[in-house]
């Protein structure tokens, strides 16, 4: 991991990083890089697998973005949070840390 300079560097490599087309501050719709197409499909399977684990952390990312996004695209989300938290592990030596499928909910409990 001592190749990449931070998680952002391992997920621009990889593909996994959002498209960001923007113009005049309209944003429009970007695509993600090429990148390693071996590892990207990889962490897509990945991803497919890990978002049918219900109450974990990557399924309420898919629900929460695959409602206002789409399916593909919320997929793509998953295999990126997944690649940052592969490298924080890697990097690091720490074991996982599941966060829960209420993290996003307790930033705003009096809502």
């Amino acid at each position: 991991m001592g190749r990449f300079l931070d998680e952002g560097h391992l997920c621009s490599w990889a593909g996994l990083c959002p498209g960001n087309n923007e113009n005049a501050k309209k944003r429009k719709r970007g695509k993600t890089t090429k990148g390693n197409t071996l590892l990207k499909t990889t962490l897509i399977n990945c991803a497919h697998a890990a978002v049918r684990v219900k109450s974990s952390y990557f399924s309420a990312q898919f629900a929460r973005i695959s409602g206002h996004r789409g399916k593909k695209r919320a997929y793509v989300a998953v295999a990126h949070s997944m690649l940052i938290a592969i490298y924080h592990v890697l990097k690091e030596k720490v074991p996982y840390k599941e966060l829960g499928a209420d993290y996003y909910n307790q930033f705003n409990r009096e809502r």
